[in-house]
C-alpha cells in the first residue's frame, strides 16, 4: 500500500518541480561586452506599385501589349511573389477576363502563369 503511494508523490513532485521556472534576470550585467555587430541589411523587396511598373514594363516587350489595360491591374500579396492579374480588352466577356503574372519580391523577375 505504501509502496504505489510512494510512487505516486514522487511523481507528482517531479511534475510540479519541471513546470517552475525562473523568472528571467532583469539586471543589466556589470562586466562591459565587445559591440555586437548588426546583421547585414534584408535585401529590399519590392513594393506593390514597383510590381505594377515591372509588369508594365514587360507588357510593353510583347507583341500584343495594346490588348493588355495595365491600369486597372490588380495586385495580390503571395508572401514570395506579387501576383498581378490585368485585363485584357480582347477578353471582355470571357470568365476569367485578366492575364496573371507574378514578381518575385526579391528579384523582380516577371513571369507568367495560367488563371484559375
Amino acid at each position: 500500500m505504501f509502496k504505489p503511494l510512494a510512487f505516486l508523490l514522487l511523481g507528482a513532485a517531479c511534475t510540479l518541480t519541471s513546470c517552475q521556472q525562473t523568472p528571467p534576470s532583469t539586471a543589466t550585467p556589470t562586466t562591459p561586452e565587445a559591440p555586437v555587430a548588426t546583421p547585414p541589411a534584408a535585401p529590399t523587396q519590392l513594393s506593390e506599385a514597383d510590381a505594377r511598373a515591372a509588369v508594365g514594363k514587360y507588357i510593353q516587350t510583347q507583341p500584343n501589349a495594346a490588348l493588355f489595360v495595365v491600369d486597372s491591374a490588380r495586385v495580390n500579396d503571395n508572401e514570395a511573389t506579387w501576383q498581378v492579374l490585368v485585363p485584357r480588352t480582347d477578353w471582355a466577356k470571357r470568365m476569367p477576363n485578366a492575364a496573371r503574372f507574378e514578381v518575385d519580391k526579391t528579384t523582380g523577375a516577371v513571369s507568367t502563369g495560367t488563371v484559375k
